[in-house]
């Protein structure tokens, strides 16, 4: 599913370089269920973005789903991150304006689907999230947890072959977390969704397969999932 071979990363503040990621290399098959972890700055969210195809490396390979991302230009990386990627966030990101199920549908809406469709499918996304009596609530009368719950149907809605969390839990209280981690669980067992997710809540790790951990920029534990 996952192919990283030999990624450096490095960005420039002024003079100075920043060397995010060092030679990293992993593999992470279909279907699994990957915490990166490691102290802040250790380069978990550079990676994350470059799984996603949110950002390029300098050098090196990255391969997903069979895609290798440096062969598209930036439109084609925005189609393809459309089709097989799904975004999950610390802040949620959804629009205030918006009830749950029609936050839910904004990322159909790149899609050629009727209107009815897309509105069947975003209320099938929030009801695998628990949501279904909330779709017509605003974000403002939901929860911390049931924001991120909408924030996770949003990411589900077009089936993607990956699902890609950065820190889920970072802005919720503890049971709120623990419901979340929960649920990015069931969501990789029920419908093998390959999910990586950045995290520094260490209650993440009996939830996941794998843990890879990173620390300035290097890979030190789990390359292979």
């Amino acid at each position: 599913m996952i192919d990283v071979r030999d990624v450096s990363r490095v960005y420039r503040r002024g003079v100075d370089q920043v060397h995010a990621l060092e030679h990293v290399t992993l593999h992470i098959p279909a279907g699994r269920f990957v915490a990166l972890m490691g102290p802040s700055g250790s380069g978990k969210s550079t990676l994350l973005n470059l799984l996603a195809g949110l950002d390029r490396p300098d050098t090196g390979e990255v391969v997903v789903a069979g895609q290798a991302l440096a062969g598209l230009d930036e439109d084609g990386l925005a189609a393809w991150r459309a089709r097989h990627v799904g975004l999950v966030f610390q802040f949620y990101n959804l629009l205030p304006v918006l009830t749950a199920v029609e936050n839910v549908e904004l990322p159909l809406l790149l899609t050629g689907l009727g209107r009815s469709e897309r509105r069947r499918r975003a209320e099938i996304a929030l009801a695998a999230v628990g949501l279904a009596e909330r779709a017509d609530h605003r974000p403002q009368q939901l929860s911390g947890g049931e924001q991120q719950r909408v924030a996770i149907a949003r990411a589900i809605v077009t089936d993607p072959d990956l699902l890609v969390a950065d820190e889920p839990t970072g802005d919720l209280d503890a049971r709120s977390a623990v419901e979340i981690l929960t649920l990015l669980r069931e969501l990789n067992r029920a419908f093998e969704k390959t999910v990586v997710m950045v995290t520094h809540d260490p209650r993440a790790e009996r939830f996941v397969d794998q843990v890879m951990r990173l620390d300035k920029g290097v890979l030190v534990d789990g390359g292979s999932a």
